[in-house]
């Protein structure tokens, strides 16, 4: 069985190997940074079979009109069972009815996110991180 929580923080060592599972590029090899990433967010919802992190989606918001869902990531043994759909909608509930969710797809998973009902956006604008 699969429990989400709001409430439950993953440890980084468990965060780094859901990322490299699941083939999300993130900084993994700096643990600094990873760990700063979680500790400067203010919505991370996680599930869990027993003690092992299947999955994660981690947000920043105002809980009022703006939510950026950061990161999506679930075990590849996990996926397809529909805990990425039920992380976001979690999210979305917690982010508030006022508030929009917005996210960066990489270009893998763009079908993905149609799938579940998400609107593509074609109006935004970047500035890419240095590094």
């Amino acid at each position: 069985m699969i429990r989400f929580s709001t409430h439950r923080i993953p440890d980084f060592i468990s965060v780094i190997r859901l990322y490299e599972d699941a083939g999300l590029v993130r900084p993994v090899t700096d643990v600094k940074r990873i760990v700063a990433m979680y500790n400067d967010s203010n919505l991370i919802v996680t599930a869990w079979q027993n003690d092992l992190l299947v999955g994660v989606a981690r947000s920043v918001t105002d809980f009022a009109y703006c939510c950026y869902l950061c990161d999506l990531a679930v075990l590849k043994s996990f996926q397809k069972r529909g805990i990425g759909k039920r992380l976001i909608e979690i999210t979305k509930e917690k982010a508030g009815e006022g508030s929009m969710l917005l996210l960066l797809s990489t270009p893998g998973t763009m079908e993905y996110y149609s799938k579940i009902n998400m609107e593509k956006a074609e109006n935004a604008f970047i500035i890419h991180r240095a590094t």
